[in-house]
């Protein structure tokens, strides 16, 4: 029997059966013994072989090839990895700003993942309502940015918008993970989208202007057009993983398209002569926040150092 994983607790799973049933199943003990490099060998929207149980539970013998996932570097445990979700039509990150504020370098390293595994992303800039002049003007500025290199962008306020519409069309039919930091307002947005869902929210710390974590597991939910929606645990760091050093540029759709005119085939466009990267940098056709990010990820896979801050 097969099944859609939609919760996953760290402990627990449960599955959605062929025959719309839900229930609890756990990874069958020879599972663990395989050579996985994940902190999480089955997550959120992975489809998996059950051997059911006459008292309603079930073990999780196997796992489905997946599309697609997005992955990080584990804080833990820096040579692994941790799955936040597969098979996935498309990610939102969810992006405020302020309160807290979304660096730059964490959405590049995070955009970087799913230019890597190949999935769809579009920059939620969310809490628009609690923005004064200096954060509006940074926020067009951020928009404009991606939007430039091709990612699609979009601003609202969970609490205050009236009208989803434009939102709920993009999800409809699609399977979508929610990502961001704590505090960004996922929970919020998800209770918008999906009334009964319930989702726990919590003010940010004012002190710190961080997020509190609410959401303590990953979870998929349905949406009332069709389709579902993941909710993750806010990430606070996003560590890269599995990238090579010559590949890091391919995940930067703007440094990747003007590498085609460096001197050399292999230019880590770092001090190399006649790159063509550094010098579409000087001349503002790449930002400087996109290179800076681009070097800090070169940074951590010479020094074997995941960048917890990022």
């Amino acid at each position: 029997m097969k099944g859609l994983v939609i919760i996953n607790t760290g402990s627990r799973y449960q599955v959605r059966t062929e025959d719309n049933r839900d229930i609890e199943a756990k990874l069958k003990g020879a599972f663990r013994l395989k050579d996985i490099q994940s902190t999480n060998p089955v997550v959120v929207g992975d489809i998996v072989e059950l051997e059911e149980h006459s008292d309603g539970t079930a073990l999780i013998t196997a796992i489905e090839d997946r599309k697609n996932y997005i992955v990080r570097r584990s804080s833990n445990l820096s040579k692994q990895s941790h799955i936040l979700a597969a098979n996935l039509d498309q990610v939102f990150l969810i992006v405020t700003v302020n309160y807290p504020e979304t660096t730059t370098a964490f959405i590049d390293r995070f955009l970087a993942t799913t230019e890597a595994y190949r999935v769809p992303a579009k920059l939620l800039f969310n809490k628009t309502d609690r923005y004064d002049a200096d954060d509006r003007e940074y926020l067009a500025g951020l928009m404009r940015l991606y939007q430039t290199i091709g990612y699609d962008c979009f601003r609202l306020s969970a609490t205050e918008d009236a009208d989803f519409s434009e939102l709920t069309a993009l999800l409809k039919d699609k399977t979508t993970l929610f990502s961001g930091h704590s505090g960004v307002g996922k929970s919020t947005l998800i209770n918008r989208l999906i009334p009964d869902s319930q989702q726990k929210t919590k003010a940010i710390s004012e002190y710190h202007n961080k997020g509190m974590h609410t959401t303590t597991f990953s979870r998929m939910l349905c949406l009332p057009e069709g389709g579902y929606v993941i909710d993750t645990p806010g990430i606070k760091g996003f560590g890269v993983f599995e990238m090579e050093e010559g590949e890091v540029s391919h995940y930067f759709p703007e440094i990747f398209k003007f590498s085609h005119d460096c001197r050399f085939h292999n230019c880590l466009h770092r001090n190399e002569p006649d790159c063509a990267v550094r010098t579409a940098v000087e001349q503002h056709f790449i930002s400087e926040s996109r290179y800076k990010s681009y070097l800090n990820i070169l940074d951590d896979k010479n020094e074997n150092k995941y960048r917890e801050a990022f």
